[in-house]
């Protein structure tokens, strides 16, 4: 079957087709994405003002549109944290099903890091064994633990990559200050739910990374996708932390032209390599490996799981 899946997040409305069946992996049929950055688009009161619902439905129905032309045997339409926390999410809703022609599905954040984690253990398999996940959105930061396909435990934080640069950067680049005040929260918030929700949990045999945010680090830090597995090199702290100072130095219209790193990401770059260097160090994580399977994957997955199980 050929299954198409929107995916709204808080930098992109995302499109994936894909064909596929029970037993077997999806195989993409058509990608493509609008990039958005609805956290600029936030009121005082965190509302989505007009000229963001207004690109947001443009975006929508522009991928409703392309799926109508290819044709496909369902769609899933799915939003994350920048509507799911959005002052005034319903009503954004609401304008996407009237006008966009579509009804998005709006996942918690624990739905998003089951989910991911679901695509992650397809990917690496059972060998992989105690799975620690980290997923850096543009608007949250899931991180997940467990041995089956779903994870045991799992928090969403609202410590996405582009919340926190409008959040803590006023500069650009930004001041040391600034730089610490996120390093600082982040760590607190870290330290908080280690000690609270992973506290007595097994040694992880492996450490995985998703994202955008995180593959973009890995390229930057780790090299080119492996011609022949398709992969990133694993990414390590050593490597990110020597990176870091590079990147707190460039203003982020300078950033988009090193290696990985697209003109979208690079404005909120720095903060994602805050972040990630801050779990690895408060979790003790010296290496992770680059997941390509990520939520869209793991939508996919699931629906696919329903209706074989529905047989």
């Amino acid at each position: 079957m050929r299954l198409g899946v929107i995916d709204i997040g808080s930098n992109t409305v995302h499109l994936l087709v894909v064909d596929a069946h029970p037993g077997a992996s999806p195989v993409p049929f058509h990608s493509e994405r609008s990039v958005l950055r609805l956290m600029r688009f936030l009121d005082d009161e965190g509302a989505i003002v007009e000229e963001g619902q207004r690109l947001l439905v443009d975006a929508i129905g522009g991928a409703a549109r392309t799926v109508a032309a290819i044709g496909v045997d369902d769609l899933i339409v799915t939003a994350t944290s920048a509507i799911r926390e959005a002052a005034n999410g319903e009503l954004v809703l609401a304008r996407i099903a009237r006008e966009a022609g579509v009804e998005p599905q709006v996942l918690t954040g624990d739905d998003e890091a089951r989910v991911t984690m679901l695509a992650v253990r397809r990917w690496f398999g059972w060998s992989a064994g105690e799975i620690l996940l980290f997923d850096i959105g543009g608007g949250s930061f899931e991180i997940a633990q467990g041995a089956d396909e779903y994870p045991d435990v799992q928090v969403s934080l609202p410590l996405g990559a582009a919340r926190s640069t409008l959040r803590f950067f006023r500069d650009d680049p930004p001041a040391p200050d600034e730089v610490s005040a996120l390093r600082a929260h982040a760590r607190a918030e870290f330290l908080a739910v280690r000690e609270r929700m992973f506290a007595g949990r097994p040694l992880p045999t492996r450490v995985v990374g998703t994202s955008k945010t995180i593959r973009s680090l890995a390229r930057l830090v780790g090299g080119p996708i492996d011609p022949v597995t398709g992969t990133l090199a694993p990414l390590h702290y050593a490597g990110l932390r020597e990176w870091e100072p590079t990147l707190r130095e460039m203003p982020s219209d300078v950033r988009q032209y090193l290696p990985g790193i697209t003109p979208e990401r690079g404005y909120q770059i720095l903060a994602g390599a805050i972040l990630l260097r801050t779990a690895m160090k408060v979790f003790d994580v010296s290496t992770l490996t680059v997941s390509p399977w990520a939520l869209r994957e793991g939508i996919v997955l699931r629906y696919i799981d329903a209706l074989d199980t529905s047989r």
